[in-house]
């Protein structure tokens, strides 16, 4: 999620411009946006008209900007898109004010949200929507059919797969190495190129952070993790310390398993006596397209931190 413009702060009526960028913003925009809440975005709307209805013909689709006052909001689970319904506050040559509209939010679309008081929930979510956005490092696995791009940080993102080309031929191969290549680059902030050949300097300043690890026929990232070298790399990052946390309770699990507990009766039971100490939640949960069961988890853990304790999201 892009935060193009915001003016606002903790319970002042402010105002926020965003542009979502994956479809797990459309989670974090259908956590902000509220009930009485002002919306804007742009939008089509069919525009009928006598010489239209004369000559038979559709009516075309124009595009508009509209501003509402939120009534509700809608997110499905197997849908890329998010519904935002409403009265329009403004009228113009094709809407009159005061009329329902639903306007839809996807990625890559910019919208406008005006609150008239900004909770610390609400702020909350956009700052670790914002830390979530960062990366620590950036992964490349080779399999014998394709590549895959992914970034490791606050979560972790399969950005691009690649499939190699049947054809068994030098031609072919070079074709799926460049086009890995450019996924890697397109992703990766290293001012974009293809290093030495295309005079891309800030990959070549950057040779010292790459690094090469055979995993054998395993095709994880979990492997990846498993070897010391990448590990020492990424020690002082995120991803790092909540392999660190996976590990620990792992070896607690068998040294002394009366400390540790799994499974939604255990953790849930654990959690109503308040003896969590570390929560470790699996990513499939968090971002889950069950929206009752991505909310029960995403609450656990907002409730975990709001007891001062540790919660982790990792990829299993």
């Amino acid at each position: 999620m892009k935060i193009v413009q915001q003016d606002f702060a903790l319970n002042p009526p402010g105002s926020l411009k965003i542009i979502v960028d994956e479809q797990d913003d459309l989670w974090i925009a259908y956590n902000i946006i509220a009930k009485g809440d002002t919306f804007v975005a742009d939008t089509t709307r069919r525009v009928v008209s006598s010489d239209n209805l004369n000559r038979k013909k559709p009516a075309p689709r124009v595009k508009i900007r509209l501003q509402i006052k939120v009534t509700d909001v809608s997110y499905e689970k197997d849908s890329p898109i998010l519904r935002v319904r409403g009265r329009t506050l403004i009228s113009n040559k094709l809407m009159p004010s005061g009329s329902y509209h639903t306007l839809e939010i996807e990625r890559h679309k910019e919208f406008d949200l005006t609150k008239e008081v900004w909770s610390s929930d609400v702020i909350n979510t956009l700052h670790e929507s914002e830390k979530a956005s960062t990366a620590d490092l950036a992964v490349i696995i080779f399999q014998q059919e394709s590549g895959q791009v992914f970034l490791v940080g606050h979560k972790t993102t399969l950005c691009a797969k690649i499939e190699a080309s049947k054809t068994d031929s030098k031609a072919a191969s070079n074709k799926f190495y460049e086009k890995v290549f450019q996924a890697f680059v397109k992703h990766v902030n290293f001012d974009n190129g293809e290093a030495h050949r295309l005079k891309m300097k800030s990959i070549e300043d950057n040779k010292s952070r790459f690094m090469m690890v055979n995993i054998g026929n395993k095709s994880s990232l979990k492997e990846l993790f498993s070897d010391q070298d990448v590990m020492g790399l990424i020690i002082r990052t995120k991803a790092g310390m909540e392999i660190r946390v996976y590990k620990e309770f792992s070896d607690l699990l068998l040294l002394d398993s009366d400390r540790a507990c799994y499974g939604p009766k255990s953790v849930e039971i654990a959690k109503e006596m308040m003896a969590i100490e570390t929560l470790l939640i699996i990513d499939d949960l968090v971002k889950s397209k069950d929206i009752a069961l991505r909310r029960k988890y995403t609450e656990l853990a907002k409730s975990v931190k709001k007891a001062g304790r540790e919660s982790h999201c990792f990829l299993l």
